[in-house]
């Protein structure tokens, strides 16, 4: 597996962190992305971003795993603070000068200053998102995700919904980003060797120069779908009736941390 994909690996530990239950770590990450987008202010931001550190340092994971988790992102976060930095209202067009927190650079085009503290907010939250979820699967094996998810989502049968092929779902699609992403790398080496340069022409050609890139994957993807159904099919899965090993009682501790954590989360977006 590449050096650059730590979406979806575990780090094996006995920190605290690794340790506490999967279902608790699960509803303290829903909480913490609830508390994000909730949070419209800098000092309950602030706060997310101070509980994420805190949770890598008590999980003992080095803080360069956290940033290379946010090299898939990069150009995401960049976009967006791009996005609402430029305005087209930074001038009159005809020589007067630029309305005050704007910085005209050719004619009513320029930069906001209240835009790019807006895009620096917006992308913070998906940076603190990121680490976030990357801290889940790096600090739980995959089996006690999936476990988690369908003991949380156990009342849901009484609905009919199908729990167990929502926990598989959850664990093929953590199991195969590395995958496809490995893929994708694969895929470009191919065609540098053919002579495809991705960092030469304009935006446009850039752009088409990706479409080599993105239809053998995508062609590869729908290829591993189908042979993993046949798979599953052949091996007489319908998602009932699965045995597996019972979850362990949550431990005390772990239902006060976890109560404590989603009462914190919640005083964050609410009052911050």
């Amino acid at each position: 597996m590449s050096a650059n994909i730590t979406i979806g690996q575990y780090v094996a530990g006995t920190s605290i962190v690794h340790r506490t239950d999967a279902r608790v770590k699960l509803v303290l990450v829903i909480a913490y992305a609830v508390a994000l987008f909730l949070s419209t202010g800098w000092i309950g931001i602030c706060i997310c971003g101070a509980l994420g550190a805190l949770g890598y340092v008590a999980a003992n994971i080095p803080a360069k795993l956290a940033v290379r988790s946010l090299k898939p992102v990069l150009f995401i976060l960049l976009f967006t603070v791009a996005l609402n930095a430029f305005t087209f209202n930074a001038g009159s067009g005809d020589g007067a000068p630029a309305s005050t927190g704007t910085i005209a650079l050719a004619g009513t085009f320029g930069i906001s200053l209240q835009g790019v503290e807006n895009g620096v907010f917006f992308a913070l939250r998906i940076v603190f998102l990121i680490a976030a979820t990357s801290l889940l699967t790096y600090t739980t094996p995959l089996i006690d995700i999936v476990d988690a998810v369908r003991s949380l989502l156990r009342p849901l049968t009484r609905l009919k919904v199908p729990v167990e092929d929502v926990a598989v779902v959850c664990a093929l699609t953590i199991r195969f980003i590395p995958s496809t992403v490995e893929e994708a790398e694969r895929i470009m080496k191919a065609q540098r060797a053919r002579g495809l340069r991705f960092d030469e022409g304009c935006l446009l050609t850039r752009a088409k120069a990706w479409v080599p890139i993105i239809t053998p994957l995508f062609i590869n993807l729908f290829r591993r779908a189908d042979t993993l159904a046949c798979a599953m099919d052949a091996r007489c899965y319908t998602g009932a009736a699965r045995t597996h090993l019972s979850i362990a009682r949550m431990r005390r501790s772990d239902s006060l941390a976890g109560a404590l954590g989603v009462a914190l989360l919640a005083c964050v977006a609410v009052f911050l």
